[in-house]
């Protein structure tokens, strides 16, 4: 008989992906790059949780090349001046026997992590980081259509770097999701509108555009959430049908594989199924999805961050019922593995007791993530 987890640790190709099991850690920016540029933790970082049995990672939030893009000092850059640092995370990586994604990141208007440090021209829809809270300028069309080439590029000089796939951030209130949401979005031209999907042109270009830069073979992964930074409580789709409308169209356009973000996974998304975000984006549109939501641990990821409450490991029965059913293809992990490097293998052999865990307190310091990760 197989163990109970086994599912879980088989094997994924999308496109020419390989990923060797079903977990995988989402963005978690560490704030570790300073002038934008990764550092040796970040390198080492990364090679870590390879080593530790992660089946593909996905890099924190890092910037394409627009002058707003970033909105903290210590954030990663994808542009000229990065591209080297980001060939030694790459390589140190895949020595440790793990696929690397770039996730492509542009903040928009929201800057709430470093107000004291902001780039000029702050750019989104509208001038506003929420609904009724301006900041900065509402895009052109000719800052549109650089951000739509901005994306491309990033995508292009991925591949050339050597990673494996990519990722287009487009949730949690940043400047794609600033388009989908009505409240950040007032825009009467042809991006913006009374529908999701009229709202939904930009994200759709982006997505066109990545996949010509990238061809065929390279996957291409898209973020997406309901809820945002600013407002956990709301919801771009209030139906199955919205949703269907809303994502289908980036799917036709060569989106691969739907990273989907929620606070608690185990939460049903609409009213009369138990399907969380993951499974009804995967219901609606066909293509295969990643569950993120404070897998592994008792508290959900905000409350851990902005109320600095521990957290503790959480049994993972909820999760493999969902799995097993159909629901979801992958597993996204964020502080479970930023507190312990090896916990998919600890994991896998069934090392519950082993498992270690991060504090709010100490989330980006590099000595507590290096110690954790038995280096």
């Amino acid at each position: 008989m197989l163990p109970p987890l086994a599912s879980l640790f088989q094997p994924l190709q999308i496109r020419s992906l390989t990923i060797k099991n079903r977990f995988v850690m989402v963005a978690m920016s560490r704030y570790n790059s300073p002038n934008g540029i990764p550092d040796e933790d970040l390198v080492a970082f990364h090679a870590h949780r390879a080593a530790g049995g992660v089946g593909l990672q996905i890099t924190g939030a890092t910037a394409i090349d627009r002058p707003g893009a970033n909105n903290h000092p210590r954030l990663a850059n994808f542009r000229p001046d990065s591209y080297a640092a980001w060939r030694e995370v790459v390589t140190a990586t895949h020595a440790a026997g793990g696929p690397l994604c770039l996730q492509m990141w542009h903040a928009g208007a929201l800057f709430n992590v470093a107000p004291e440090w902001q780039p000029d021209p702050i750019e989104s829809p509208s001038g506003l980081t929420a609904p009724g809270e301006p900041r900065g300028v509402a895009m052109t069309e000719e800052m549109i259509a650089d951000t739509i080439a901005a994306f491309a590029t990033a995508a292009r000089q991925a591949q050339r770097v050597g990673f494996d796939t990519v990722e287009i951030h487009a949730a949690h209130g940043f400047l794609i999701d600033e388009f989908f949401w009505a409240g950040t979005n007032l825009r009467t031209d042809r991006w913006g509108g009374a529908t999701l999907v009229e709202r939904s042109r930009f994200a759709s270009e982006i997505v066109r555009a990545v996949r010509a830069a990238i061809g065929p073979d390279m996957a291409l992964l898209m973020r997406v959430s309901q809820w945002k930074e600013q407002d956990y409580s709301v919801k771009l789709a209030g139906s199955p049908d919205e949703l269907a409308l809303w994502l289908q169209p980036f799917a036709d356009a060569g989106v691969d594989l739907f990273d989907c973000s929620q606070r608690r996974f185990w939460e049903a998304e609409f009213e009369g199924s138990d399907l969380n975000f993951a499974g009804w984006v995967k219901k609606v549109t066909g293509v295969p999805t990643i569950t993120a939501g404070s897998v592994g641990l008792n508290n959900e990821v905000m409350t851990f961050f902005t109320e600095s409450v521990p957290a503790q490991p959480a049994p993972l029965d909820e999760l493999l019922r969902r799995y097993d059913r159909g629901d979801f293809d992958l597993v996204g992990m964020g502080r479970a593995l930023l507190g312990d490097a090896e916990w998919v293998a600890k994991v896998r052999d069934g090392r519950f007791d082993d498992l270690q865990v991060v504090y709010p307190k100490d989330v980006f310091k590099v000595e507590t993530l290096i110690r954790a990760a038995g280096a």
